[in-house]
């Protein structure tokens, strides 16, 4: 680890002392994924049976790797041993984004983890005697680094739900164009399925200038389409768009309402 300087924090933690904490590893690991399962209400069921014994592999992991950076003094220079923790941290951010669940869950159970592993190290510490400075520096260290894969966590959560809707607005637009163009219902329930939106009844289609467009469908039906005018390929102007409205009928005169003061025309 590094001071703001960029200097390498040295703990002078003896090798036996670095051997007694690294002893406690399994045990620690254990410990922290039994108090995220206890503390965190997202993770009580997804990390017990073999999910749980992967996680609980990822923490002896992470851990395991903090030790390294204390006894060999390392900076956090790429390449370093901290990047493989940080690599492994931003992947279970995207994991954890793909399985639905929120970066608030992740960031309690990294929070979890840090205290379960200072107060069990803390203790191995104070039994060996390590001086009181160095027990705060060597805290201070701990949580640091629970931050630095917080951080990257971060990062991977954000990256993943960034791509997701990149990916599913594809599939909406793939959707939208295989509507227009009269594919077949086999076609157009497996894109359905593909974008994750629930067929409607039927589709009331909306002409209006591209640059109300995404407004409109925004206070619409979530299920709402919009379409370029390259997408449904009908000859129309450049900008202007095309929105697939489901269900519309019976809010027939709320739609027309919200229109009222834009330029549009506005299907049966």
């Amino acid at each position: 680890m590094v001071d703001r300087a960029g200097k390498p924090l040295g703990l002078g933690l003896a090798p036996a002392i670095v051997d007694g904490l690294r002893a406690q590893l399994p045990m620690v690991a254990e410990r922290t994924v039994d108090a995220v399962i206890a503390e965190v209400a997202e993770y009580a069921e997804p990390m017990r049976g073999e999910l749980g014994a992967n996680i609980t592999q990822a923490v002896e992991l992470a851990l395991g790797t903090f030790l390294r950076l204390v006894e060999t003094d390392a900076t956090l220079e790429p390449g370093g041993p901290l990047t493989a923790a940080l690599e492994g941290a931003y992947a279970l951010g995207r994991g954890e984004a793909r399985a639905g669940r929120t970066m608030d869950a992740l960031a309690a159970a990294y929070r979890v983890g840090a205290r379960v592993a200072w107060r069990e190290w803390g203790t191995v510490a104070v039994d060996e005697g390590v001086p009181p400075a160095v027990v705060v520096q060597f805290a201070e260290l701990v949580f640091a680094y629970i931050d630095q894969l917080s951080a990257a966590s971060v990062s991977g959560h954000t990256d993943e739900l960034a791509t997701t809707g990149r990916v599913r607005n594809q599939y909406l637009e793939r959707l939208g164009r295989a509507l227009v163009t009269g594919a077949d219902n086999e076609e157009l329930l497996h894109r359905a399925e593909r974008a994750d939106w629930q067929p409607p009844t039927h589709l009331t289609a909306v002409l209006l200038p591209s640059a109300h467009a995404n407004a409109v469908a925004g206070m619409l039906d979530r299920r709402t389409l919009v379409l370029s005018s390259d997408v449904t390929a009908a000859g129309l102007p450049e900008d202007v768009s095309t929105l697939l409205v489901p269900d519309a009928d019976d809010a027939r005169v709320s739609l027309l309402q919200l229109l009222r003061n834009r330029p549009a025309v506005v299907g049966r």
